[in-house]
């Protein structure tokens, strides 16, 4: 997965969400709430530029699908923590709230890992849905405070996302990419090929 030389630019850009990590860690530790805010929305705002290139281009792959998923997901967790550092008061409030969003995921993270041994990269319009409204709110409550509106949709449309990744992995005996809900799921012949595994 690591070998650099076959990496093309929508790759980079996900792989530009790994790397960033330490910074924003960093500028956590060190209270810079402002330039973290902005390298965040940075960070988000290669995601929506990665996927366009694989499509415009035609150069989506499995391996890109899972070094997105994992930019993604690790991109997520530095969020929900530099929230813990300088929203803790809204974090406090409404942690509830967050576990019954949070906890469902680290489930499905576990199942697929046990089935698949990686994370899932299905990608499906609900799970795209639902990370553009993470993103969303937690830079509007970065920059803004809290819209609670927002926070409340987010929190749907990650169970209902969670949701439906697990039953996507209970419907896929090997791992696969790009499946666009459960819907196309139903009709999609590689759930019914036992070597519909696709390697990077």
């Amino acid at each position: 997965m690591f070998n650099f030389k076959k990496y093309n630019i929508a790759d980079w850009f996900s792989f530009y969400r790994i790397l960033a990590v330490p910074l924003l860690l960093s500028l956590i530790a060190f209270k810079q709430r402002e330039l973290f805010s902005w390298f965040l929305l940075i960070s988000y705002s290669t995601d929506a530029i990665d996927g366009y290139l694989a499509r415009k281009f035609k150069i989506s792959s499995a391996r890109g699908s899972q070094l997105d998923s994992m930019g993604d997901q690790i991109t997520l967790a530095v969020g929900l923590i530099g929230l813990l550092v300088f929203e803790f008061p809204f974090i406090k409030e409404n942690y509830l709230l967050i576990l019954i969003a949070f906890v469902p995921y680290l489930i499905q993270m576990a199942i697929a890992f046990k089935k698949y041994g990686k994370a899932t990269a299905f990608h499906t319009y609900l799970a795209k849905l639902s990370a553009v409204a993470q993103g969303v709110f937690i830079l509007w409550l970065l920059f803004f405070g809290p819209l609670y509106w927002l926070f409340y949709l987010m929190i749907v449309l990650g169970v209902l996302e969670t949701i439906e990744e697990i039953t996507l992995i209970y419907m896929y005996k090997n791992w696969v990419k790009d499946v666009k809900g459960i819907f196309w799921a139903i009709k999609d012949k590689r759930r019914f090929n036992n070597t519909n595994a696709i390697k990077p």
